[in-house]
C-alpha cells in the first residue's frame, strides 16, 4: 500500500507540479509566522524553551490528530489519502524546476535573471555572484535539498507513513524558517534546527549512498568521507561532498549571508561547477529517487508475496 501510494503520489507531482494556490505548508508557515512574532518578541529571554513550546504546539498537535484520522481509514480511502500527502510533501518536480529556472537564463548569458532565480532557492546573497558562483550554489542547493525535498519525507513515509511524512515536512520548513544565527532566532530556533538534523541524519547517509550509486561512487564516497564534516550542520556537508563527487566537480567556498561574508569549505573534486552542471545535479537526484522508488517497490512486492505464502 505504501508503495502504490507512493508511486500515485510522485505521478501526480510529475504530472501537475507543485500547487500554485491553497498549498498546506504556506498555511502552516503563516501560522508559523503569527506564532513566532507572538513569543519571540523579546528574543533574549528564554528563547529556547519559547521556541521548543511552539514546535510542539505547531507540529506534534497536527501530526497526532494526522495520525488518529489515518489510523480509523482502510482500503481505497487510505490509499488516496496517503498518495496525496506524499504529492504534498516531496518536492521533486518542484526542485528540477527552480534549479532550471536558474541554469536557463544562465545559459542564455542573463545574469541578472539568474542571480533573481537563485535567490528564491538559496538564503546566502546573490547579487554580487559571479557566473560560476552561481552555477556552485545552485548546485549546492539542488544536491542538499535532494535530502530536505526527497529522499527525508520518501523515508519517514515509508517507515511512518503519513503521519511521519508529516512531522518530518513541517519539522524542516521551521528549521527553513527559524535555524537561523541570527539574533533574533539563534535561540529561539534552536530546537527547530537540532530536531531536523536528528530527523536528517539517516536520510542524509542513505542520501549520499544514492549519489554514490547513481553517478561516480568511488570519487562520491571519498568525497563524503574526507569532506563531509567540514560543515556545522552534520548532514549537509556529506550530502554536498557525495553529490559534487559523484558529478566530478567542485563546489562551495565563501559565500555571503546577511551581509557577512563566510568560508566555507570545497566540495568534490575536479573542475569548478558551471552552468551546464545544474541538469546533471538535476538528473542525479532524479535518478537516485528512481532507485528508491524502486527499492520500495521491491520491498512491497516481497511483503506482498510472503503474506500471501503464509496465508
Amino acid at each position: 500500500m505504501s508503495a502504490v501510494a507512493l508511486l500515485l503520489g510522485l505521478l501526480v507531482d510529475h504530472i501537475a507540479g507543485e500547487p500554485r494556490r491553497w498549498h498546506p505548508l504556506v498555511g502552516f508557515g503563516n501560522a508559523a509566522s503569527a506564532l513566532e512574532q507572538q513569543f519571540n518578541a523579546n528574543p533574549e529571554t528564554q528563547g529556547k524553551l519559547r521556541g521548543l513550546i511552539c514546535w510542539v504546539v505547531l507540529v506534534l498537535a497536527p501530526v497526532i490528530g494526522v495520525a488518529w484520522f489515518v489510523a480509523e481509514l482502510s482500503g481505497w480511502l487510505l490509499l488516496v489519502v496517503n498518495c496525496w500527502v506524499v504529492y504534498f510533501v516531496v518536492g521533486l518536480n518542484s526542485l528540477a524546476v527552480h534549479g532550471r529556472n536558474v541554469a536557463q537564463p544562465l545559459l542564455a548569458g542573463d545574469l541578472a535573471d539568474a542571480r533573481q532565480q537563485l535567490a528564491m532557492m538559496v538564503s546566502r546573497d546573490t547579487d554580487s555572484l559571479t557566473e560560476q558562483q552561481v552555477a556552485s550554489a545552485t548546485c549546492e542547493s539542488v544536491l542538499e535539498n535532494g535530502t530536505d525535498a526527497v529522499f527525508a519525507a520518501l523515508l519517514w513515509f515509508l517507515v511512518l507513513g503519513a503521519p511521519g511524512a508529516i512531522l518530518y515536512r513541517m519539522a524542516n520548513t521551521l528549521d527553513a524558517m527559524w535555524g537561523y544565527k541570527t539574533d533574533r532566532y539563534h535561540e529561539f530556533g534552536w530546537s527547530a534546527a537540532r530536531i531536523d538534523d536528528v530527523l536528517n541524519w539517516l536520510p542524509a547517509r542513505l542520501t549520499v549512498l544514492s549519489y554514490g550509486l547513481m553517478g561516480k561512487f568511488s570519487s562520491s564516497i571519498q568525497c563524503a568521507r574526507q569532506q563531509g564534516g567540514l560543515t556545522e550542520s552534520p548532514n549537509a556537508g556529506y550530502v554536498m561532498a557525495a553529490g559534487a563527487g559523484a558529478l566530478g566537480v567542485s563546489m562551495g567556498g565563501a559565500a555571503t549571508y546577511h551581509g557577512e561574508e563566510h568560508q566555507r569549505p570545497k566540495f568534490g573534486r575536479g573542475p569548478a561547477a558551471e552552468a551546464i552542471d545544474i541538469e546533471r545535479a538535476i538528473t542525479l537526484v532524479q535518478r537516485s529517487a528512481v532507485l528508491w522508488i524502486s527499492v520500495a517497490v521491491m520491498i512491497g512486492l516481497l511483503a506482498s508475496f510472503n503474506s500471501v505464502a503464509e496465508q
